[in-house]
């Protein structure tokens, strides 16, 4: 099974070799109109211009050299704290494009914590002003561009971008095939009626969500996808999902209410078609058929955290985007839009933290750091430290770049906290803590950072009201500067 990225030889040689490249149109004979952007070879390429961007979101794409005759479009989300950059370096959705000759467009946000907004009232609605529509428009944007083929447009992404999914699948069914959700909440869930639109708000937290107490019946959670898009009966898309046993982020309750929210949706059995374990802790179900494309699969991770293990080759076969032509699959049957159309009516507490991205799948015992790899040289790091915080707490985003000449291949950055602060919960490393001093280890997919490259991470943590910011910080033992 193929995982987050866990090195970047590849990536960085690609980089080096198109360094003063000109930008060149990525043409494949009559696949492509004559109209389409310019895009560097084998690069994410930002694209500006794209619609009215309601959400002010950011959008990249990534154009293979070569095309398929038709190629399908894929949206890939990323998590909380990440980047278009961050999701394109760390997964292999691009090298499947390369390889299937599909496109892929890369949405991100530059709200504070870099969560997409899942929880405004804007954001629960079709058209309704937010991220949503404005993925939406990239997607039309693209299709404007290329000869796409218009019945093979898919979505995936990792927590906020899981939920971003899900949330995409019940508003636009007229325009996603399918989608991939890893460690997401149903759709809708995450709602607390907030304005969370544009650059400046912070996307809502719903702690009853993330917690998992919001337990609906099947009937309610597939009202509540259908209200996104009132009086809409016509095909829905396909899903997958996957979620670890152990989050202790997105409670793993989410993944049984999301199951009820699209089996209900989908108009097909809640009794599985077919399960089967996979390896030593995943467990596959697939409801409405068998086949690798059935209506809905859901892939259970025993033992899981929120950092779990992305197997984009999975959903890449699940999409069908493997194969040069679709494969047909069932269409089922759909539940019909109820006259009344429901609202969410839970209006769970808002906290300032935002919604918090993979954590690694164990937490080392206090004292206990992963051998580290090659050390960059003396005065080769940066550190640069971000907070928001409120009377008892605060979120912290950190980035630490490689300003060396040779490459980090495993990392542990290691700092003091000058207030007695406790980090609290973490995401794209693994935190630890023995009094003031705090250890964090890279996660599977970014433990290598190669000459100029960073990585970013961040945590959530408690303090007893005062927050002074770390002074000094080291990577693999060697100081680094203080941005």
């Amino acid at each position: 099974m193929r995982t987050l990225r866990s090195g970047a030889g590849r990536r960085t040689a690609v980089r080096a070799g198109l360094l003063g490249t000109a930008f060149a149109l990525a043409l494949t004979g009559a696949a492509q109109l004559a109209t389409a952007p310019p895009a560097q070879a084998a690069s994410l390429v930002e694209v500006s211009g794209f619609g009215s961007n309601p959400g002010g979101l950011r959008m990249n794409l990534f154009v293979p050299d070569r095309l398929a005759a038709t190629p399908g479009v894929l949206v890939v989300v990323h998590y909380c704290t990440g980047s278009a950059q961050a999701m394109y370096n760390g997964s292999q959705f691009d090298e499947l494009a390369s390889q299937h000759g599909f496109i892929a467009i890369y949405p991100s946000t530059n709200r504070p914590g870099n969560c997409f907004d899942v929880s405004s009232t804007a954001a629960m609605t079709r058209d309704g002003g937010s991220d949503p529509q404005s993925i939406v428009q990239m997607v039309r944007y693209v299709q404007q561009r290329y000869t796409t083929d218009t019945s093979r447009v898919f979505v995936t992404g990792v927590s906020s971008g899981a939920m971003t999914t899900q949330l995409l699948l019940a508003e636009y069914p007229d325009v996603f095939a399918a989608g991939s959700a890893f460690a997401g909440v149903p759709a809708t869930c995450f709602s607390t009626g907030g304005a969370a639109p544009g650059t400046s708000a912070q996307a809502g937290w719903n702690s009853d969500c993330a917690q998992g107490r919001r337990i609906l019946t099947a009937q309610q959670w597939g009202d509540l996808a259908r209200a996104t898009y009132p009086g809409y009966t016509g095909k829905r898309p396909r899903v997958q999902l996957w979620h670890g046993t152990n989050d202790e982020t997105l409670n793993f309750q989410n993944f049984t209410e999301a199951v009820k929210q699209w089996t209900n949706v989908l108009g097909v059995s809640a009794t599985p078609a077919s399960t089967e374990t996979i390896g030593s802790n995943r467990t596959r179900a697939r409801y409405g058929g068998t086949g690798t494309q059935a209506p809905l699969e859901t892939n259970r991770l025993q033992g899981t955290s929120h950092n779990l293990p992305v197997d984009a080759a999975a959903a890449i076969a699940f999409f069908g985007l493997d194969q040069a032509a679709p494969t047909p699959t069932p269409t089922p049957s759909v539940t019909p839009t109820p006259s009344v159309t429901p609202t969410p009516t839970v209006t769970p507490t808002v906290t300032p933290s935002p919604t918090v991205t993979p954590t690694p799948t164990t937490t080392p015992s206090p004292g206990t750091t992963p051998t580290p790899g090659p050390t960059p040289a003396v005065g080769g790091c940066a550190v640069t430290y971000a907070v928001n915080q409120w009377n008892t707490g605060f979120t912290a985003n950190l980035t630490v770049r490689n300003t060396s000449s040779t490459p980090v291949d495993g990392w542990t950055l290691r700092w003091s906290f000058p207030s007695g602060q406790q980090v609290t919960q973490s995401w794209s490393s693994t935190v630890s803590q023995t009094g003031s001093q705090v250890t964090a280890t890279n996660a599977p997919w970014n433990g290598s950072i190669p000459p100029g490259g960073s990585v970013q991470i961040g945590f959530n943590g408690s303090h007893t009201g005062t927050n002074t910011a770390p002074t000094a910080f080291t990577l693999n033992g060697v100081t680094c500067a203080v941005a």
